[in-house]
């Protein structure tokens, strides 16, 4: 009977020492995200794989960012969706296998072919208004959705424009946003980069703060409150950082030969060991009378669109195996410091009106710039394992740009963490096991 008493007595002890948990009851603060819109550029659209398609539209950043309001009140996200795995426009990509000229088969990046989905009106209002290609001073712009003035309307834009005289900003106020997430900006210079600095240009800062203001104006004329995103550096994302300023590996054999060439045939005074050597880029301002040439410093970035076997087997970034003279990669898959500075300038002083904007307006900002920094040096969510490399790193799609599913979940958790520090709200995390990487073969 005793021992029957003391377990008793125990299990009561127990019982009273059992720590309380508090239910976490979600909860809008001061914010109200009713009629929830988003608004920005591919990111917000669900681009990936260097193509609009169904299940990256699905999991794009706003709408996994929607499904988590809606335990705080809001409506769901209405998106222009895609029939196709495919897109509307051909481009899309997938993780395969491939065989590079010297006969090596491994995984790589591979076209993804289907039947795409006509191009033509959606025929119904939408709430996510993420244009790929888009770029601030674009959203003022009328007929921007117009399929009769393409190409230089936006053919993202015409599937979903309710009028096709419309600027994107004339779409705000029939559809009385309460809230707002607006990630706009970076495509004012990513395009450039995306070039290499050949084409387009960075967006001037009057230009890009006219655009924006009129934004954010036009989104808060009805006392919507929302979130303000920071771009990142995009010259940090696997697009530029994949391949190394020095990916040229030679054997101390391979040296001999070109030092010897370098000094002795082309009076060049480029001087290479065994192992990583810089690549030989353009450089016009060379005072050799006919190789234009230089060596690539450190901190130039080597773009992801560059002719990889064109790198391996024809002498790219050093000596051409067909006319036996210097080859340089050419600028267009190249950004050298020069080009560089103005981005990452530019990047700073945008994120400066940003920020100004939505300190004026009492809105959220999330601060994508730094987190992007973050994600790169890698980061543990959910027990995953992310960080910002090319195909390894678990968060970037294909095209080496555009997050994959489960990078896009982490990013609406940064949303998150935003939006509830600013208005004191409960919306909770998405579940970021729950959206896939890349697909493998």
């Amino acid at each position: 009977m005793k021992k029957i008493f003391l377990i008793i007595f125990s299990l009561a002890l127990m019982a009273g020492c059992k720590p309380k948990i508090d239910e976490y009851s979600p909860n809008q603060g001061s914010a109200d995200f009713s009629r929830f819109i988003s608004v920005g550029n591919s990111m917000v659209a669900g681009y990936a794989d260097g193509a609009l398609y169904n299940s990256g539209q699905v999991s794009s950043i706003p709408n996994i960012l929607s499904r988590q309001l809606r335990y705080a009140g809001a409506d769901s996200l209405v998106q222009p969706m895609v029939a196709s795995e495919y897109g509307v426009l051909p481009g899309k990509r997938q993780v395969g296998y491939t065989t590079s000229c010297t006969g090596v088969t491994s995984l790589g990046v591979v076209p993804d072919p289907g039947e795409l989905t006509p191009l033509a009106p959606v025929g119904y209002a939408c709430t996510n208004l993420g244009i790929p290609g888009a770029k601030s001073f674009h959203m003022l712009a009328p007929h921007y959705g117009d399929f009769s003035a393409l190409p230089n309307a936006n053919p993202y834009y015409c599937r979903f424009s309710t009028n096709p005289a419309n600027a994107v900003i004339n779409e705000f106020a029939p559809l009385n946003p309460s809230f707002f997430m607006l990630f706009l900006g970076d495509n004012d210079v990513l395009s450039y980069a995306l070039a290499g600095g050949a084409a387009d240009s960075i967006t001037p800062l009057p230009l890009f703060t006219y655009a924006m203001t009129t934004v954010v104006e036009s989104l808060t004329a009805n006392g919507a409150k929302g979130v303000v995103t920071l771009i990142p550096d995009v010259t940090s994302i696997p697009f530029f950082t994949t391949v190394p300023y020095n990916g040229l590996v030679l054997t101390q054999a391979q040296a001999d030969q070109i030092n010897y060439a370098m000094s002795q045939v082309y009076h060049l005074p480029f001087v290479y060991s065994a192992g990583p050597n810089p690549f030989l880029v353009a450089d016009p301002t060379s005072p050799h009378p006919v190789f234009k040439v230089r060596q690539m410093q450190p901190g130039e970035l080597v773009l992801l669109t560059v002719p990889q076997d064109s790198l391996k087997c024809a002498g790219m970034g050093i000596i051409s195996q067909t006319t036996l003279t210097p080859y340089p990669i050419p600028n267009q898959f190249v950004l050298t410091l020069d080009e560089i500075a103005p981005i990452q300038a530019a990047t700073v002083a945008f994120n400066g009106v940003l920020a100004g904007l939505a300190n004026t307006k009492g809105l959220a900002i999330c601060d994508m710039y730094e987190n992007m920094k973050t994600l790169k040096a890698g980061i543990v969510w959910d027990g995953i394992k992310l960080n910002a490399n090319f195909i390894t790193g678990g968060a970037f799609s294909t095209d080496g740009v555009h997050l994959n599913p489960r990078g896009c979940s982490v990013a609406a958790n940064y949303f998150i963490d935003a939006i509830n520090a600013k208005y004191g709200s409960k919306v909770p995390y998405a579940n970021v096991t729950a959206y896939p990487g890349l697909v493998f073969p």
